[in-house]
């Protein structure tokens, strides 16, 4: 399945084709479990015919707007394409995109609405993730009001950030957690990494951020490791990993955490799904989520 795809009744079918030729994607007559069919797996969604349907079929498939499609409704007089679910992510910018067919987009997204930038819209624009996705919605709210400066800052650096700092990543679909023994190298963490992530089937330009606990701050092995390989190291509190329970027994039990390497991982990760539970690599042990 491609991540587009248009939805239409069987009367609208021909015009349904038409947007689809226009995206470069597959039409899907509506059944009425179509989209539960494919929710899962596309990216964006059009759907030909009217809201209530939409609306309808699709409330008891929203999980969260970080990972639900994009959701453009296409009303049947084929006038006007409307961002229904995720319109910072993804379903305001195809509506425009629609425009070039022709129609006219009905954005209500309250920044861009008023012609403001949002932290999402950013993010796509410099090609970055957003790390800390709560904090978006006291930005984008202050966004309203406000011209929010936007700083960056290159390392080696440390940023405190509270939670209504948005911090932005370069874009990657992964993070790694790591842990390792006092003194470490930084040719056994890149070594570890290395393995960890070649034994996951990924590329390291596909890794947002590495993260290991505070508790490691001065590991100069480590942070050295991580800016020789131009990554994001972030040191993370007891009470965030205390949050972010791993699926395996730890040592750090010891000193009062639930582990180390998968909480990292999990904490800082997008789905909260390890795709590479903690394998240790000599001194070193790296874990993988996305």
């Amino acid at each position: 399945m491609t991540d587009t795809v248009v939805i239409a009744l069987p009367r609208f079918i021909g015009n349904a084709k038409r947007i689809a030729e226009y995206l470069g994607c597959e039409v899907r007559e509506y059944g009425p479990e179509t989209f539960a069919e494919i929710f899962p797996h596309a990216d964006r969604i059009v759907a030909l015919m009217s809201m209530g349907i939409a609306v309808r079929k699709i409330a008891p498939l929203l999980k969260d707007k970080w990972n639900d499609p994009a959701v453009v409704v296409v009303s049947p007089d084929m006038v006007y394409a409307i961002p229904v679910v995720g319109g910072h992510h993804g379903a305001n910018k195809l509506a425009k995109e629609l425009s070039g067919f022709g129609l006219l987009p009905v954005v209500t997204t309250a920044t861009e609405a008023i012609g403001r930038y949002s932290v999402e819209r950013i993010a796509d624009r410099t090609e970055n993730d957003i790390l800390n996705r709560d904090s978006t919605r006291i930005v984008n709210a202050a966004m309203l009001d406000t011209d929010v400066p936007v700083h960056a800052v290159r390392g080696p650096s440390v940023v405190i950030a509270g939670p209504d700092v948005s911090i932005l990543l370069r874009r990657g679909e992964y993070s790694v957690g790591i842990g390792c023994r006092r003194g470490v190298s930084p040719d056994e963490v890149t070594g570890a990494i290395g393995r960890a992530l070649a034994d996951a089937g990924i590329s390291i330009a596909d890794v947002m951020a590495f993260a290991t606990t505070a508790k490691k701050y001065g590991e100069t092995g480590l942070t050295e490791a991580i800016a020789s390989l131009s990554g994001n190291l972030l040191f993370l509190d007891d009470e965030t990993l205390t949050r972010h329970a791993g699926t395996s027994p730890s040592k750090a039990v010891r000193i009062g955490l639930p582990g180390v390497a998968e909480p990292c991982a999990l904490a800082i990760s997008k789905s909260e799904k390890l795709v590479l539970e903690k394998k240790v690599y000599g001194r070193v042990t790296v874990a993988i989520a996305r």
